[in-house]
């Protein structure tokens, strides 16, 4: 098992930047899968991008490719999203999550989660 917590949520205005990041608990997290998602306001939680064990492979939703970059450390136990030229649609509660299965856009592949931090962009 796997405990989460993400920090580095806040506000922004449209155009900047911002990383969060994602301490894990425990000696595993190298064997994790690790992946954000967000959930905005009266909407569904939905993927945002994923990274594996190695940290070689990544995805990302088509919403986020060429703005946000997922990235990990597994000597620290840490994975990060940063996030740059935001928009007032990225705003969103973020979410971490850690996974052992294989259809990492997913989320119903993710048993472990973060309690979310909150980014808020302004326009």
């Amino acid at each position: 098992q796997v405990q989460l917590v993400e920090s580095g949520g806040g506000l922004v205005q449209a155009g900047g930047s911002l990383r969060l990041s994602c301490a894990a608990s425990g000696r595993t997290f190298s064997t994790y899968h690790m992946g954000w998602f967000r959930q905005a306001p009266g909407k569904e939680r939905e993927f945002v991008a994923a990274i594996s064990r190695s940290g070689v492979r990544t995805w990302y939703a088509d919403s986020v490719k060429g703005r946000f970059t997922i990235s990990r450390d597994n000597a620290k136990n840490t994975v990060y999203l940063q996030m740059n030229g935001l928009k007032p649609e990225d705003t969103a509660v973020y979410y971490c999550a850690a996974s052992n299965g294989v259809v990492l856009t997913s989320e119903h592949d993710y048993p472990y989660w973060g309690q979310g931090t909150q980014v808020t962009v302004s326009s």
